[in-house]
């Protein structure tokens, strides 16, 4: 994530949360204090960037020590970052550091789980687009922190064709003579439900296909029958029981909404230490 998108997300949450009437009122200005980032789980940690802009936002001279990297293993107990700043500062920007720390941190626990499950098959673990409103760059960013892959970002970078649009146009053939007849740059993937639409796809050589909710015996199959000439991905309904199975059908990438869209949050506090 770049500078400039993070200090957009975290002034979003500023706006939903200060001013602080409660520190401000205790506290003078030019108090200092000292808080530390203690992890109280085990899980992957993301998001320590952005808990530093969160400190250097409301305190110019916030000092933010992390002790790790994003994208490293942490464990009960371990202390990952320190911020030396205003005490006002520590205690206002507690909670918004906390929540989208949290949030990463338990996107990336999660995506670690899943790349885990298919380690030595050829399947890459891709997110979707089921994320939180305004916090997509940092969702992708959390999948990344845990080993998994992006998907498009939005509906503007690759051309998705699902059942809807292919209902509505009349069959795959006729979305994708569309979508081509504009010239775009974006590449093509598209979504198929059983194996008749797969072999139309075929036939007009998208740059992925997607398999929508099939079985493993399914997508074995659809594996077979592609051989190898379009990259195949699975999704729909994979849980991390069962993503084993669709790994070893040979399919080149899983999508799993549920990495960003039933988040289990990394827990996480922080500890103003009374020394400064």
């Amino acid at each position: 994530m770049q500078r400039a998108d993070i200090e957009q997300l975290v002034r979003r949450a500023f706006d939903e949360d200060l001013p602080d009437i409660t520190s401000e009122a205790i506290f003078g200005l030019d108090e200092r204090g000292r808080a530390e980032f203690l992890i109280k789980g085990h899980g992957v940690i993301a998001g320590l960037d952005v808990a530093r802009v969160v400190f250097e936002l409301l305190d110019p001279s916030a000092l933010f020590t992390a002790y790790v990297r994003d994208g490293a293993a942490v464990n009960r107990g371990d202390v990952v970052a320190e911020v030396r700043a205003s005490v006002i500062a520590l205690l206002s920007g507690e909670r918004t550091a906390l929540n989208l720390m949290q949030r990463a941190s338990g996107i990336a626990t999660a995506t670690k789980r899943y790349v885990e499950a298919v380690a030595g098959t050829r399947a890459t673990i891709y997110d979707t687009r089921k994320t939180a409103p305004g916090l997509r760059l940092l969702d992708k960013y959390a999948v990344q922190a845990g080993g998994g892959a992006n998907h498009r970002m939005g509906l503007h970078d690759l051309f998705l064709v699902k059942n809807n649009h292919i209902d509505r146009a009349g069959s795959i053939t006729a979305a994708v003579e569309r979508i081509r007849a504009r010239r775009m740059p974006q590449k093509v993937m598209v979504e198929v439900r059983d194996m008749a639409e797969l072999d139309e796809a075929l036939a007009l050589a998208p740059d992925f296909i997607l398999l929508d909710n099939m079985s493993p015996a399914e997508m074995r199959i659809a594996v077979e029958r592609t051989g190898g000439r379009v990259p195949l991905e699975a999704s729909g309904g994979i849980t991390l029981e069962t993503i084993r199975a669709v790994a070893e059908t040979g399919v080149d990438r899983i999508s799993i909404g549920a990495l960003t869209h039933s988040v289990t949050a990394l827990d996480i506090s922080l500890r103003v230490k009374s020394d400064a």
